[in-house]
């Protein structure tokens, strides 16, 4: 960033500009004005969901890619739409009232703490966070500049969760004593390796990177496969992870887990990726532990997805449904292999099979609620509410991934306050819950004082 630029940011962040000078309240018949950050993968997919919507008005998009801008433009309908190449300008528009932020891992928080300052409602694509404290600091802005900040995981949106959730809190399945997760699929031999280029034309890579170290350019450092690299990224454990475990939260109304171990590696992809490709988790919550399975090298048999057990059963729950699979009623004594008849063994009672509870489903198990999660980011900017998918939730359900991350790099246990946001007793561990930003967003995050 040049000096003209740093001197730009400071004055629009340093005190010149207020958030109090953007607000505006909105009339029940006016218009949400969205623009959009990142017009990538899933930012396309947004400004598609959220065209669909009456009471939301497409007016700008922001990606440092010229032809990404051009296409979000077009996606959003046309020349009226304005195309910025830095957000920053996007902040400086009267004429946007919220953004959506699509953009790689590594620049969301900044990116929202900025937008609040700067008087914009938020909806911040998960996961939220490139490492722990990172949440905290959005949540503080938030709440200091009182704005609604909407994190995408969309499932808390999905309209079958009206049922799931009072039927695990209610008993349905049981006492709950496990959850397990699951992500699996075989990418080998992987992407490939690319070498240190030049940028291609029309791309700001400098901006690009924003707070990220300072490293040479390869095509795999950036658009899309940035998700595999450290800097900017927590692999599948934050980016798949991130979707199942918020089920957990929001479903057990838990703020985190008190102790998470994880093992793993990459161990059979031959690219130049440095995310695991295969990655276990077990984290402890009171009264039941969560177990994570992620694998990008071997598919296998087993059912991915969420599935809560509970004393009578367990319920598979995805973004869009669930199904209940009832326990059967049998006997304990019947369940000891009936190979002989010692003397003293335990006498078979004879009890009828029978189901423990309900079989039930509801809703699609593949199914996607992200034009609900939308038109809910939308509501509550008029109405000012906090969303279903809070910036606080956002960064609990980070933060487990993020430990389940810094355990398998440290290769132990790690023991967790959720309320103090501690980890007890390592010091080595405590250091890694924050790093360091790139010159000069280094700067600008500290002239926010969260």
């Amino acid at each position: 960033m040049d000096d003209n630029a740093l001197s730009a940011t400071r004055r629009t962040f340093l005190g010149a500009m207020t958030a109090a000078s953007y607000s505006r309240v909105l009339g029940a018949n006016e218009r949400v004005r969205i623009g959009f950050i990142g017009c990538g993968l899933i930012g396309l997919r947004h400004i598609a969901d959220f065209k669909k919507l009456p009471e939301a008005e497409l007016v700008a998009v922001s990606d440092i890619y010229d032809p990404r801008i051009e296409r979000g433009q077009a996606d959003c309908g046309g020349p009226h739409v304005k195309g910025y190449k830095d957000f920053r300008k996007m902040y400086d528009d009267k004429n946007v009232d919220a953004v959506v932020i699509s953009t790689p891992d590594h620049w969301h928080a900044l990116q929202t703490i900025m937008a609040c300052a700067a008087g914009k409602d938020v909806y911040v694509e998960k996961p939220m966070t490139l490492f722990v404290k990172e949440g905290r600091w959005m949540t503080a802005a938030a709440r200091k500049y009182n704005r609604i900040v909407q994190v995408g995981t969309q499932g808390r949106s999905g309209p079958h969760m009206k049922e799931v959730v009072p039927m695990i809190r209610g008993g349905h399945i049981g006492k709950l004593t496990s959850v397990r997760i699951g992500a699996f699929r075989n990418v080998m031999p992987g992407f490939g390796r690319t070498p240190v280029s030049e940028p291609p034309a029309g791309l700001d890579y400098d901006m690009w990177l924003g707070p990220a170290p300072k490293k040479p350019y390869t095509e795999h450092r950036c658009l899309y496969h940035f998700r595999w690299f450290w800097d900017y990224s927590g692999g599948q454990m934050t980016n798949l992870g991130a979707h199942d475990i918020d089920f957990v939260h929001y479903i057990m109304q838990v703020k985190g887990p008190t102790a998470v171990y994880s093992s793993g590696g990459r161990f059979a992809l031959e690219d130049d990726g440095e995310t695991p490709d295969t990655q276990d988790a077990i984290l402890d919550y009171p009264g039941f532990t969560v177990v994570i399975s992620l694998r990008e090298a071997s598919a296998g048999r087993a059912r991915g997805g969420n599935e809560f057990f509970g004393t009578k059963g367990s319920m598979a729950v995805g973004r869009g449904g669930y199904e209940i699979f009832p326990d059967m009623n049998i006997a304990p004594t019947r369940q000891i292999p009936p190979w002989s008849d010692p003397p003293g063994h335990p006498k078979m009672a004879d009890v009828p099979r029978t189901p423990r509870t309900e079989a039930k489903k509801g809703g699609e198990i593949g199914g996607e609620p992200m034009g609900l999660h939308a038109q809910h980011f939308i509501d509550c900017v008029k109405q000012r509410k906090r969303p279903v998918a809070d910036v606080e939730d956002g960064h609990q359900v980070n933060t487990a991934c993020h430990l389940a991350n810094m355990s398998m790099k440290l290769g132990r246990k790690l023991r967790w306050d959720p309320e103090k946001e501690e980890i007890i007793g390592d010091k080595e561990a405590s250091a890694m819950l924050v790093r360091p930003y790139r010159k000069p967003w280094d700067q600008v995050l500290r002239s926010f004082n969260l």
